[in-house]
């Protein structure tokens, strides 16, 4: 088990990356975290990122995906994982990071969460939730030290 999880590192599942991209909602604020503050980090393996870049092929297109490939690179931090792991999940736990963004119901159960909380510190949650508690100004001193600026970058830019 991790002993310190970085509160300001997340895995987003296949899914959650695929809805940034598509639609302007929770996955997007969640996602935003890591694109307006340099020491958020997005964490994916390229397991997690070929899943992910699958999902964007799908509903648009292989050109859509590629350019989607490009830019999330530049964005995550990409760590390895052991073969037949949960992307997300092993892409966080690998990374050292506390949240791991899902839909699926099934990891965000609480029987799951007392499988995991058993063998790793990771906190899996919704975008939306995960949207709605992170909180940039509050973690800033904890994580970084001293008083927080305020973003460093425009997310939609």
């Amino acid at each position: 088990m991790t002993s310190d999880p970085d509160p300001a590192a997340f895995a987003a599942d296949a899914d959650v990356l695929a809805a940034d991209l598509f639609v302007d909602g929770s996955a997007r604020r969640a996602l935003d975290a890591a694109r307006a503050h340099d020491w958020v980090t997005l964490v994916a393996s390229e397991p997690l990122l070929d899943d992910a870049e699958a999902v964007v092929s799908s509903l648009g297109d292989d050109a859509l995906a590629a350019d989607w490939r490009n830019r999330v690179a530049d964005l995550a931090n990409v760590v390895g994982h052991p073969e037949g792991d949960h992307p997300a999940l092993a892409s966080a736990v690998n990374a050292g990071a506390a949240h791991v963004l899902s839909y699926d119901d099934r990891l965000r159960s609480a029987e799951a969460g007392a499988v995991l909380s058993g063998r790793v510190d990771v906190s899996v949650k919704s975008p939306a939730a995960f949207a709605r508690l992170f909180d940039a100004e509050s973690l800033y001193p904890t994580v970084v030290g001293g008083e927080y600026p305020g973003p460093d970058h425009d997310p939609r830019e």
